[in-house]
């Protein structure tokens, strides 16, 4: 396993069984982006209320959504870069709001674990650096997206 996952389930209903697709899915993933052995990230799970709350802090849109990234390597005004040898590379948080991943895999009639799957590395790929607020950035991660969940085998 190349990654160090910390699960924060502060609602209380995932299961061992979505860990584990996680932890596999993210494992190809970090192996697609090369991501370096050891590199740490947390994924939270939250309900509607908390994410809408986070959503309108960090973001300034009072509405919930599915999954917010709080990538660690993007350096905020007057930050200063840490330099160390041998640390681990903290990539960052993901939070995933339960509800809305079962909403969504309603609405598009798959499973709540190719959801889950998706906005994971959806949400994993910011936490790289990926975006998609360009056209061409957009292809750009959307491509890689769906590489990654049919080498692992999740799809639609």
């Amino acid at each position: 396993m190349k990654l160090e996952i910390d699960f924060i389930d502060e609602i209380g209903n995932m299961k061992e069984e979505h860990y584990k697709l996680l932890e596999e899915l993210l494992a190809t993933a970090a192996d697609y982006e090369s991501v370096n052995e050891g590199s740490e990230l947390s994924i939270t799970f939250v309900d509607n209320e908390r994410i809408r709350e986070i959503n309108r802090e960090y973001r300034g849109k009072d509405q919930p959504t599915d999954v917010i990234s709080f990538a660690m390597e993007e350096m905020g005004e007057g930050e200063i870069e840490i330099q160390g040898a041998d640390l681990p590379r903290m990539l960052g948080d993901l939070i995933i709001s339960v509800p809305k991943t079962i909403e969504q895999a309603e609405e598009y009639g798959h499973s709540f674990s190719r959801e889950l799957g998706f906005l994971t590395v959806h949400g994993f790929l910011h936490l790289l650096g990926y975006d998609h607020e360009t056209t061409e950035d957009e292809t750009i991660m959307f491509s890689k997206q769906k590489e990654i969940l049919d080498a692992y085998g999740l799809t639609r």
